[in-house]
């Protein structure tokens, strides 16, 4: 009984821990993609995409990623490229990307790279507000880190690389 109780009394000391943690999520949209042939339904990044992926490095050089997420797209992909990450992950839907990061990644900093019609969706199933109303096809500058814990994220928003909005 005594074995029970003590086990018990861990399991739920470890379930307190883990959901104490805090997890650092980064949001950032797919840099500029190359639409040079409108009929490619998978583009790449364009040049001015390739220095912006280059600048989201410098501007996160001081975070250390565990893993990174990205559509199962080319132009996801190569803008988180110039990151150091052990590990980037395809994910298709926001459900199941957030389960994923909440459940396995609990306390590591994590990236996530999606697009225009998605990022804002992101924010709001880890918890968080909406920093700005939408992103528009032209919205290529902005990320937002999140500090993650159990059912709510507080958000911060800022601009990297060249802005579009000056």
């Amino acid at each position: 009984m005594k074995k029970l109780f003590v086990l018990l009394a861990l399991t739920l000391l470890f379930i307190n821990i883990v959901s104490a943690q805090t997890t650092t999520v980064w949001v950032v949209r797919h840099a500029e993609k190359d639409k040079s042939n409108p009929q490619d339904n998978n583009p790449g990044l364009s040049d001015e995409g390739r220095i912006r992926a280059g600048d989201l490095a410098t501007y996160l050089k001081k975070v250390k990623f565990d893993v990174a997420f990205a559509t199962p797209t080319k132009r996801t992909h190569q803008t988180l490229d110039s990151l150091v990450i052990p590990k980037v992950v395809d994910y298709k839907d926001i459900k199941s990307l957030v389960d994923s990061i909440k459940t396995n990644y609990a306390g590591k900093n994590v990236i996530i790279a999606g697009h225009s019609n998605t990022v804002l969706e992101i924010i709001e199933a880890f918890g968080g507000k909406r920093p700005k109303e939408e992103l528009t096809d032209d919205d290529y500058d902005y990320i937002f880190e999140l500090s993650v814990k159990g059912d709510k994220a507080r958000v911060k928003m800022d601009q990297y690389g060249r802005p579009h909005h000056l």
